[in-house]
């Protein structure tokens, strides 16, 4: 973010020299000092790793064990212990009315989920696996990560180039080559610590057959909710005006709302790709991924191994697996709602972690540069409208 920072600031000047250069008027440097330059670079890299600690912890490690947890329920007998009465007046009571009076009654209290909060699913993590809960699979995450770019980009050299089909078709590919890794990541994210390293916990070649077409629907998924709205923005063709933003007010007023309607619906269709198509594929895997939990590793979290009578073991002629239509459909209404909630949590972490960081660096640069930083800005504004800079020292006056 400081080198984004650094770069919006050069990139200003620079731009701010060549305005005035062709006006022949006098070009006016700014100078940032190294130590400035340091700072904004701690800075960014403290935002970075924050944003990413809020990614990882909240929108995988708690979402997941959201997708997968089955709450439990315990079940009471209320039984009458006496149907006498000391009343010498109370009307007298029948063996048959006593019989039924003194019959149990079963009551199922359902418990509350431990993922209904991210403070308690956070505190029944660091109780059952430390700390570093927050954390798990963090390993297998990371070397996924780099394999999968790498495949990705060797497989994008055999595809045309100049669309968006190439580096889907790709991804999708290095996705499904790569899709015991993720089992993995699941299976250590929602199972009790264990002396195994990440690496030993690698399922056989059979789990890949199980797992890869769960895992095609959710890459397809995932590059459909990257590839439409950028599909859709390219045809707007609104990198002209992201690029060159001062162009905006040379417009007309009925132009301007057209393009504010562009940018709602590339918005939109990013939200309803995500939240239609996404979600519900990444739903869909995770929960087929945990119905391949060894039967020696304990999960967690409260968790239905069967789902329900779903998931028939291969002993006795089943598959073994959750399919992939029932992964979705035995998905409850109550924790879908919960995972929204999560996402919704995360995101507004994630939007106050920035806002406070634009004051943070806002605060730096002025403690970096002083009366300069008012000088560029009010440089930069002069740019856009196109009018005629003079700058006034406070100090002058």
């Amino acid at each position: 973010m400081s080198g984004i920072v650094s770069h919006v600031v050069r990139r200003g000047l620079q731009a701010t020299q060549e305005h005035y250069q062709s006006s022949e008027s006098e070009v006016t440097t700014f100078q940032i000092p190294v130590w400035g330059i340091v700072i904004l670079w701690i800075s960014g890299l403290a935002y970075l790793g924050l944003m990413a600690a809020i990614r990882y912890t909240y929108g995988s490690v708690v979402a997941t064990l959201t997708m997968i947890e089955s709450p439990t329920a315990t079940a009471y007998l209320k039984t009458e212990t006496s149907v006498e009465s000391d009343d010498p007046d109370a009307p007298l009571i029948g063996k048959d009315e006593k019989a039924a009076l003194k019959e149990p009654e079963l009551l199922v209290v359902k418990a509350q989920p431990i993922t209904a909060k991210l403070r308690t699913t956070i505190q029944h993590l660091r109780a059952r696996a430390g700390w570093f809960s927050r954390f798990r699979g963090l390993q297998v995450a990371l070397v996924y990560q780099v394999v999968h770019v790498c495949l990705t980009g060797f497989f994008s050299e055999l595809f045309p180039r100049g669309g968006p089909t190439g580096p889907c078709l790709s991804a999708v590919l290095a996705a499904a080559l790569l899709a015991r890794l993720p089992l993995t990541w699941t299976h250590v994210v929602i199972s009790d610590p264990t002396n195994k390293r990440w690496f030993r916990r690698i399922p056989s070649f059979k789990s890949w057959m199980q797992i890869v077409p769960a895992t095609i629907v959710w890459a397809t998924a995932e590059q459909l909710t990257i590839a439409l709205p950028t599909v859709l923005y390219r045809a707007f063709d609104l990198a002209r005006w992201t690029q060159n933003p001062g162009e905006i007010g040379d417009i007309d007023e009925t132009s301007r709302k057209m393009i504010v309607m562009q940018f709602f619906s590339v918005a939109a269709v990013a939200v309803g790709t995500a939240v239609l198509i996404l979600i519900p594929a990444t739903v869909t895997l995770k929960r087929v991924q945990a119905s391949l939990l060894p039967e020696e590793d304990e999960a967690i979290v409260p968790f239905d191994r069967t789902f329900g009578g779903r998931v028939i073991p291969e002993i006795v002629g089943g598959t073994g697996k959750l399919g992939i239509v029932e992964a979705w459909r035995s998905f409850e209404w109550a924790a879908r709602i919960r995972l929204v909630k999560v996402y919704a949590k995360m995101f507004a972490m994630q939007v106050a972690l920035t806002v406070l960081f634009a004051g943070v660096c806002l605060a730096e640069l002025q403690l970096i540069m002083g009366d300069e930083l008012q000088k560029m800005i009010m440089l930069a504004q002069a740019r856009q409208s196109g009018e005629d800079f003079i700058y006034v020292d406070p100090r002058d006056n």
